[in-house]
């Protein structure tokens, strides 16, 4: 707990458990690692998973697409819902934006797609023979 912050558990609740709970992350540790990778701000401010939250917080999701959500908490529920019952925790709000920035966003997203490997871990024994047919075609040994 951070020094200063009284403890209410009944008017607050851990951001990374509300998110849980509310259904926008599937999992706790999903909406902790969103907090760590400082992906969520809750009134403005950068969100640790273990900041309290509470009625009337705005909290600041930013999506893995680049897209923020921003949602104004109503209320905090300490057991987990339904997902029809999860919605009525939060109220999202929309940014309104013209249609040239609109227009702006979609050119960016389009351009900084992040390029991903096909294969994590090891090569499967058809890339292996490729790597090994391009090694013996190029006449030096890389490895």
């Amino acid at each position: 707990m951070a020094r200063g912050q009284a403890v209410d558990s009944k008017n607050s609740q851990r951001i990374d458990k509300w998110l849980n709970i509310s259904c926008l992350f599937k999992t706790r540790a999903k909406a902790t690692k969103a907090c760590d990778e400082r992906r969520i701000k809750i009134n403005g401010d950068v969100a640790k998973p273990s900041k309290l939250v509470k009625a009337g917080d705005e909290v600041t999701i930013k999506r893995p697409d680049g897209k923020f959500v921003n949602l104004k908490v109503l209320a905090l529920s300490h057991r987990n819902l339904s997902a029809k019952d999860a919605k009525n925790l939060y109220e999202m709000q929309e940014l309104q934006l013209s249609e040239e920035a609109r227009e702006l966003m979609a050119i960016y997203a389009r351009s900084v797609k992040i390029e991903r490997p096909k294969y994590k871990g090891r090569p499967t024994k058809k890339e292996r023979r490729k790597l090994e047919r391009l090694k013996r075609q190029s006449g030096t040994d890389l490895f």
